[in-house]
C-alpha cells in the first residue's frame, strides 16, 4: 500500500469532514466510514407507587414507549412507596447522583431550593396553555419568581363514608359540625363501626387530617409575616382538648400506629364507618365490586359517599396537596430532562394518565376541570373542586422551608398524638410551640 504522508492525511481528513457534513451518503462513502449515532439519552424518573395502580400501569406500559418514539429518550420509570421518597431524595443530593427527575408531595420542594434546576421556561409554558396554575401549586413549585418544579397534579382528602351505617346513626346527610361529628361518632363506635384515623408518621392522611381539624378551630402555625409563631392559643388548645373526646369517643383508637394505607385495609374489611381520604377506596371497592360487600351482601361500592371535612368555629378546610417534578441539580441530563417534562404535560399525553386517575387526583392547571372524567361518576365529582379550597402548610404564613420543616417532622400531628396518649393539652400545646421556634429562629 502505498505510503501516505502528514500533510496528505490532514488534507484529506479535512475534505473527508466537509463532505460529510455537507454530502450526505456521498460524504459518508467517500470518508470510508460508517456514520457514527449517538446514544440514545436516558431519563431516571423516580415516583411514588400510586394508590390508583391502573394509572402506574398507564406510565409504563404506554407513555415510556411512546416518550423514546417521540422524543428518542428511554424514560426509566422507578416506583417506590411514598414513605420512601423523601429518604431518596436526600440520599440522592448528598451523593450526587441518582434520579433526574423525582416527583416530590406537598412542600418538599421548598427543603432542596438549591439543589434543583430552574424549570421556569417549562412550567411557564405548561401554565399559559393550560389555563393556568392554582394559586397552591404555583406557590409550592416556586421562589420567588424562579419555578422549582413542575407541578404534576393535585391530591386532596375528602371524608369517605359509609352512608348506611350513618343512616341508623340518625345522620341522612354527613355531620357538618364538629359537635355533630362527635354525637353521631359515638353513636356509631357504640354499635362497632367507629370513624378511623392515624394520628402516625405517614406522609398523607395524617397531617391530611390534623391540619384542617386545627384551622377549623382558628389555630395557626405562624402569623402572616411567616416569623412569629402563633401555635400556642386559645384556639389550638381547645382544638387539643376536643380532638382526645373524638379519639375516645367516636375513633378506633389503633389509629395511632396507622400509616396511609391503613385505613384503607380498616375500611374495605368493614372495620370503620368513615375516614379522611383520597378517593382510592372508593376506587378499589368500585373495581371490585364482588369482594368488597356489605353486610347484607351488596357491592359495597353503592353505600359509600365523600364529604368535607366538619367546620369549626374557624371554618372549614383541606390541605391542598401537590404533586411537583423537579429535575435534580445533579444530573447530566437536565435538558432532556426539561424536554421529557414539557412533552409529558401536553394534552394528548397527559390525558391518558389523567383519565386513568377517574378523580383521584386534579390537574395543577385549571383546565383540566372541565375534563371529561369530572362527569363520569358523580361520587367523585367532589374531589373536582378541591384544589379552590385548599390551605397550605405553615399557614398563616408561606409554605417556605421552615414549614416544610415542620411538617417533615410531624410535630403538628404528634402535637395532637401526645394528648391521645395522655400528655395535658396544654402541654402538648407548648411543646409543639417550642418545636416551631426552634425552627423559625
Amino acid at each position: 500500500m502505498a505510503r501516505i504522508d502528514r500533510r496528505r492525511l490532514l488534507k484529506f481528513s479535512g475534505a473527508s469532514a466537509v463532505a460529510a457534513g455537507t454530502g450526505g451518503i456521498a460524504a459518508i462513502l467517500a470518508s470510508g466510514r460508517a456514520p457514527a449515532y449517538g446514544q440514545a439519552t436516558s431519563i431516571h424518573w423516580l415516583r411514588w407507587a400510586d394508590f390508583v395502580p391502573a394509572s402506574d400501569k398507564v406510565l409504563k406500559d404506554q407513555i415510556a414507549p411512546q416518550c423514546q418514539k417521540a422524543l428518542g429518550i428511554k424514560l426509566n420509570i422507578e416506583m417506590i412507596n411514598a414513605n420512601d421518597l423523601q429518604a431518596r431524595t436526600t440520599a440522592a443530593i448528598q451523593s450526587g447522583a441518582g434520579p433526574d427527575v423525582i416527583m416530590l408531595l406537598g412542600t418538599w420542594p421548598q427543603l432542596y431550593t438549591d439543589s434543583l434546576v430552574d424549570v421556569s421556561d417549562v412550567a411557564q409554558e405548561i401554565g399559559r396553555g393550560q389555563g393556568g396554575y392554582y394559586d397552591t401549586q404555583r406557590v409550592l413549585a416556586t421562589v420567588g419568581s424562579k419555578w422549582i418544579g413542575v407541578p404534576w397534579a393535585v391530591g386532596g382528602g375528602l371524608v369517605t363514608y359509609r352512608k348506611s351505617w350513618l343512616a341508623e346513626a340518625g345522620a341522612e346527610q354527613f355531620p357538618e359540625t364538629w359537635d355533630e361529628f362527635r354525637a353521631v361518632g359515638k353513636k356509631l363506635k357504640a354499635a362497632g363501626h367507629p370513624y378511623g384515623q392515624t394520628a402516625g408518621h405517614t406522609f398523607g392522611d395524617a397531617p391530611g387530617w390534623w391540619y384542617p381539624y386545627l384551622w377549623s378551630w382558628g389555630g395557626n402555625e405562624v402569623a402572616e409575616d411567616g416569623k412569629a409563631v402563633v401555635l400556642n392559643s386559645k384556639e389550638t388548645i381547645e382544638s387539643v382538648k376536643f380532638a382526645v373526646l373524638l379519639w375516645k369517643e367516636t375513633m378506633d383508637e389503633g389509629g395511632l400506629a396507622w400509616d396511609d394505607s391503613s385505613n384503607n385495609r380498616a375500611f374495605l374489611s368493614g372495620s370503620i364507618s368513615a375516614t379522611n381520604n383520597g378517593a382510592s377506596i372508593y376506587l378499589e371497592a368500585k373495581k371490585k365490586p364482588d369482594t368488597y360487600l356489605t353486610e347484607s351482601g351488596k357491592p359495597m361500592k353503592d353505600d359509600i359517599l365523600h364529604a368535607k371535612i366538619p367546620k369549626g368555629p374557624g371554618g372549614q378546610f383541606n390541605l391542598g396537596g401537590g404533586f411537583t417534578d423537579v429535575v435534580m441539580g445533579y444530573s447530566k441530563n437536565q435538558k432532556s430532562a426539561k424536554d421529557f417534562l414539557r412533552w409529558v404535560h401536553t394534552k394528548p399525553v397527559f390525558e391518558e394518565w389523567f383519565t386513568s386517575q377517574q378523580g383521584y387526583t386534579s390537574g395543577a392547571t385549571m383546565g383540566w376541570e372541565e375534563d371529561p372524567v369530572w362527569d363520569v361518576d358523580p361520587v367523585l365529582r367532589p374531589f373536582r373542586d378541591l384544589p379552590r379550597t385548599g390551605r397550605l402548610v405553615g399557614y398563616a404564613g408561606p409554605p417556605n422551608r421552615n414549614a416544610a420543616e415542620v411538617v417533615t417532622k410531624y410535630i403538628i400531628v404528634d402535637m395532637y398524638a401526645k394528648a391521645i396518649q395522655g400528655m395535658a393539652a396544654e402541654d402538648a400545646v407548648k411543646w409543639a410551640h417550642g418545636e416551631l421556634v426552634k425552627i423559625y429562629s
